[in-house]
């Protein structure tokens, strides 16, 4: 189910494959490119989700695990950056923040970040695209301090991390900055 202020969505009964080229038709050329040929299919909660979450509205998508939800959201957020990218150097402060309870935090930032930035990345390099880096980081109780300092001063596109870290970064002064 894909729930919106503005709207509510009931998933249908059966879903229906979509083919990626279609559904991926907003995203730039190299995400696009890179999620259809990694991909059979777009899943229902990336299809439901993706143009609520382009039209810049809160979206809260609810599937089960290995739907596609963590990548529904994560492929807008790379989408976007990679778009700044091909145009040069990336501002530097954090963009992007991706909170997860720190048990689903490694297999999601692997999965769902490194990876697809990674492969992006090569995609462009090989069709001669220069593509501007595109900085990640993660942020738990267990960051050491010297990590914690390097955060400050070069701020990554995309940070993430867990609730309990979150709070320390939003009540804390130098965090903030980032």
């Amino acid at each position: 189910m894909l729930s919106t202020p503005e709207t509510q969505t009931a998933a249908p009964a059966s879903p229906t494959p979509v083919n990626p080229p279609a559904a991926l038709s907003h995203f730039d050329p190299l995400v696009a490119d890179w999620f259809a040929a990694r991909f059979a299919t777009v899943t229902e909660p990336q299809l439901l989700g993706w143009p609520q979450i382009r039209e810049g509205h809160d979206v809260l998508i609810s599937a089960p695990t290995g739907s596609g939800k963590t990548l529904a959201a994560f492929l807008h957020a790379i989408d976007s950056l990679v778009r700044r990218a091909r145009l040069g150097p990336l501002p530097g402060h954090t963009e992007v923040v991706y909170v997860s309870p720190l048990k689903a935090l490694s297999n999601d930032v692997h999965k769902n970040l490194e990876v697809p930035l990674a492969e992006i990345s090569a995609l462009a390099a090989e069709r001669g695209i220069p593509l501007a880096p595109i900085r990640t980081a993660l942020r738990t109780g267990d960051t050491p301090q010297w990590e914690r300092q390097k955060l400050l001063r070069k701020p990554p596109h995309i940070l993430v991390t867990t609730p309990e870290s979150l709070y320390i970064l939003l009540t804390a002064a130098k965090p903030r900055e980032m």
